[in-house]
């Protein structure tokens, strides 16, 4: 037999284990749609987005499901006119990435994108800053927690952002359909709060990692210390972190900690491999928090780049927070291993009326049966 029939025979097997593995997935959430038409509708949303459409817009994921308008497949994955439970769907999703990518040793990786819009009408959309776009424009903001292990990547829960102004403005609010029960809440506790919810479920998992929109938010660092939960946060250069000094202990910022670290003390390691090759940078740590419990450690991990290249990119500071004791062993706290910098550093980067995104466990039910690589798509957390 010929290498490309083999090839081509090979192939097939896969596409058809793929249609068996995603009728599977569909089987699973079908039942949190009450209608016929709804779980139909659900299963050739997840098919367009596992298809060859290039642009996964509702007009392209219309016109791969046959449909003349996109009104099937649009707010949030064509079943806004639909009573189904996104949550229930949400639990669904966090149980089916623990079946196929859990890990004791595994990271949830928190961060926000902006989802551009040209009106007012969607819930919580103002001009704020988008990392999508780089710059500020008029956009929602969502929070997602991602999931990375050494198996393979995808997302568990996602929030909505509602700006203050939207909090304030009743008749606004009213008009989008945001329940009187909504108040306003940081990224960052809506990161605790999806966090929170990962735990209560059990999901494994060993650090929370997150750029510096949760590096920086000290309550947040606080409640996951009293969790027990080890994390790598980005902070800024001007965060003022405990440390001894010759005054004694004293605050001090970031950046002026990592300069005092010794020339003899720094690691030259990868962060993951690029199209030019490994994206190498020198790695040094310095102990804060000097009156940690003896089963803690509290660190300032700094990333700086090879000396070429020191000129043009600024050091990346993280702040470390290793507990063992009570979290050792535990599942969803920490799970009492230290962190391996070679292969978890490599991955941590990663409307509706309700005040949530209804829409997006659907649209993450497509990565987590066809989960990212555990270290490409996963680079390094750089400080903002």
């Amino acid at each position: 037999m010929s290498r490309a029939l083999l090839e081509g025979e090979a192939v097939l097997r896969e596409v058809l284990e793929w249609e068996v593995g995603l009728q599977a997935l569909h089987q699973r959430i079908a039942g949190r749609f009450s209608r016929s038409e709804s779980r139909q509708r659900v299963l050739s949303y997840l098919k367009g987005l596992l298809g060859s459409v290039e642009r996964k817009n509702g007009w392209q994921l219309a016109e791969h499901a046959g449909d003349a308008t996109p009104d099937g497949v649009s707010a949030g994955g064509g079943l806004a006119v639909y009573n189904w439970d996104a949550d229930a769907v949400r639990d669904d999703l966090q149980g089916y990435v623990v079946e196929h990518l859990g890990d004791p040793g595994a990271v949830l990786v928190v961060d926000e994108t902006g989802f551009l819009k040209q009106g007012r009408k969607s819930v919580g959309a103002k001009r704020q800053y988008s990392g999508t776009a780089g710059k500020v424009e008029n956009c929602q903001i969502g929070v997602f927690l991602a999931y990375g292990s050494c198996y393979g990547a995808a997302f568990l829960d996602r929030e909505l952002y509602l700006p203050q102004e939207w909090v304030e403005d009743m008749e606004r609010r009213q008009e989008a359909g945001v329940p009187e029960g909504v108040v306003f809440r940081t990224k960052a506790q809506l990161a605790q709060g999806m966090i929170a919810r990962v735990v209560s479920a059990g999901v494994p998992f060993g650090w929370v990692a997150g750029d510096t929109v949760y590096g920086n938010d000290r309550r947040l660092r606080r409640w996951l210390e009293e969790q027990g939960l080890p994390y790598l946060l980005a902070v800024k250069s001007n965060e003022p972190l405990w440390a001894d000094t010759e005054r004694g202990s004293t605050q001090v910022a970031a950046r002026e900690l990592a300069q005092q670290i010794p020339d003899d003390q720094w690691q030259r390691l990868s962060a993951g491999d690029e199209s030019k090759g490994p994206r190498l940078y020198d790695w040094g740590r310095l102990q804060v928090r000097p009156w940690s419990e003896p089963d803690q450690g509290h660190w300032l991990l700094v990333r700086r780049p090879p000396a070429a290249d020191r000129r043009s990119r600024r050091p990346g500071l993280l702040r470390l927070f290793w507990g063992g004791g009570s979290a050792a062993g535990r599942t969803g706290a920490g799970g009492g291993q230290p962190l391996d910098h070679r292969r978890c550093l490599q991955r941590s980067q990663a409307g509706s009326g309700s005040g949530r995104i209804r829409g997006a466990p659907l649209g993450r039910m497509v990565p987590a049966h066809h989960p990212g690589p555990p270290a490409a798509d996963w680079p390094m957390l750089s400080s903002r």
